[in-house]
């Protein structure tokens, strides 16, 4: 499902611990990490892509989390031109995306990235709040940056952890679950 300007619809989902660590995963067989999203279907609500997507792609219930809030309205990006299939019909230039952020109430045993026969990730663990900016793909940082800006009041009423001026090279490290190849 496209809209009329070549936006896929989409759905983000930034799951956080009680300590404020966010879950972050590894797409499957690729070093490339990032939240848990997907597509919103024809006549499903924004909500109703959420839960499914939380159980499809880290096997979690509703009972398991507590939504948290939204962000307003959508958050698009644009996909690099290398990446646009242009014999697609219609075009998906990019998403538009709406981000949930949910609070685990579950142990995090209940986090399965094999939910379905087809997972999208292979492995996953709990990280600073900021530190997806310095790790996701390019041209997904801006949506990123404007999500967990407008969610972190929502997890953190008294302030957000600083933003690391300068992280330096390379990339801070995940913290692996157990069992999870992290």
């Amino acid at each position: 499902m496209i809209d009329s300007k070549g936006f896929r619809p989409n759905v983000g989902i930034i799951l956080a611990n009680d300590a404020g660590q966010l879950l972050w995963a590894r797409r499957i067989g690729q070093d490339a990490w990032q939240f848990p999203q997907g597509g919103i279907q024809r006549n499903e609500s924004p909500e109703a892509a959420l839960y499914r997507e939380l159980n499809e792609e880290v096997g979690l219930r509703p009972s398991d989390v507590a939504v948290l809030g939204a962000t307003r309205g959508w958050l698009r990006y644009r996909l690099p031109p290398h990446l646009i299939r242009r014999r697609q019909r219609p075009t998906c230039i990019g998403q538009k995306q709406v981000w949930f952020l949910l609070r685990l109430l579950a142990h995090e045993d209940r986090v399965r990235l094999d939910a379905t026969g087809q997972p999208e990730f292979d492995a996953w663990g709990w990280v600073h709040y900021w530190h997806p900016l310095e790790e996701v793909v390019s041209f997904k940082r801006d949506v990123y940056l404007r999500a967990l800006e407008q969610l972190a009041p929502l997890l953190f009423p008294e302030g957000p952890p600083m933003r690391p001026a300068n992280p330096g090279p390379g990339r801070p490290p995940v913290i692996p679950q157990p069992g999870q190849g992290g």
